[in-house]
């Protein structure tokens, strides 16, 4: 790939140093990421210039108009301190003409709203666990059709923000406490869905009209038998991931029947939510060998050795080669105004 110039837009308080000398594991796993994309860049051949953002867009139309950038590499998350506001940086992106890495906005939009993403894969009878939504302010009554066990979440919020093993719930008045704690700490709206026993995969989906699926991936405890959610100390403390023998790597012992099985569906959910650039699939399978689909995340974690560019390694894209298709898509993205 030719050089180019790289804006990299992060989070004003997440743009990592030069070297990672000196600095605690704790503080690494910050900004890591961040740093591995940007050093990984430069170490292409790119001029990347790193741009913090926390609540203005005027730093971006500023280093647009002065970088003049060949492509915007979005490592955004949230900003103004919401997470579904990122799809509006996109658009802002969008609007300058500026090429961008990652999802577009449409694509972030739905995928990052839950109970409307799960409302479409229905539509396109994409197999998900039954659910409900139970809004802030109003009185939690089970649908019917709503079997226990639940799983209770928010409806917007990632990261696994309010999930732990209290999740799940195993009878209504446990059910009314989850959605009270979840509309307490996030501030939105609960999601409620069936809990489905079983294996916890992961699906790295690339690419914009033609899409690649990388190797499936899988969650296990070794020294545990907790059923296996990905709850926020699962994914980010060191000790808790010890104490459980947290493990992820290539799904084994999958028929190939289930495989492509699997990746046929990762395709459908990616294309029925508009996504581009690259995501993440979450599903479960059941001990039956049924398939279901948890959710779609787009733009994942990028960090080197962690869960998406390890299961790309295994699929035959190296690190370095990765971070140039993301490149390489975000640049052949055919946004409205390219047509």
């Amino acid at each position: 790939m030719r050089q180019l110039r790289v804006l990299a837009l992060v989070a004003e308080n997440l743009v990592p140093p030069e070297s990672l000398e000196g600095h605690s594991d704790k503080a690494i796993d910050e900004w890591k990421t961040e740093f591995d994309v940007i050093t990984t860049l430069r170490e292409l051949g790119h001029q990347v210039e790193v741009l913090g953002l926390s609540d203005d867009l005027t730093p971006i139309r500023r280093a647009i108009q002065k970088f003049a950038p060949h492509i915007a590499f979005n490592l955004l998350e949230e900003f103004h301190g919401v997470v579904t506001y990122d799809q509006a940086i996109v658009s802002y992106l969008e609007l300058m003409r500026q090429p961008y890495s990652g999802c577009n906005p449409r694509g972030l939009l739905i995928s990052k709203d839950k109970a409307l993403s799960k409302k479409i894969m229905s539509y396109h009878r994409i197999p998900s666990p039954r659910f409900s939504v139970f809004p802030v302010g109003r009185k939690v009554v089970r649908p019917k059709k709503l079997h226990f066990p639940i799983f209770v979440k928010s409806v917007i919020d990632d990261a696994s923000l309010a999930i732990s093993q209290s999740s799940v719930v195993y009878d209504d008045k446990e059910l009314a406490e989850r959605v009270a704690f979840v509309h307490e700490h996030t501030m939105a709206d609960a999601l409620a869905e069936e809990f489905i026993d079983g294996r916890e995969l992961y699906v790295g989906v690339i690419g914009n009209d033609r899409l690649q699926t990388f190797p499936i991936w899988e969650l296990w405890f070794n020294k545990s038998d907790t059923a296996i959610i990905a709850t926020r100390k699962v994914k980010w403390d060191r000790g808790y991931q010890e104490k459980l023998g947290v493990e992820t790597g290539p799904a084994k012992d999958l028929p190939e029947a289930t495989q492509r099985q699997i990746e046929r569906i990762c395709k459908r959910v990616y294309k029925a939510l508009d996504m581009s650039g690259y995501a993440r699939m979450d599903l479960r399978l059941r001990a039956d060998g049924k398939v279901f689909v948890l959710e779609a995340n787009a733009n994942p974690n990028l960090s080197y050795g962690e869960d998406f560019a390890e299961s790309a390694e295994v699929g035959g894209l190296s690190y370095e080669d990765l971070l140039s298709k993301i490149v390489g898509l975000g640049l052949r993205y055919r946004a409205p105004w390219k047509v």
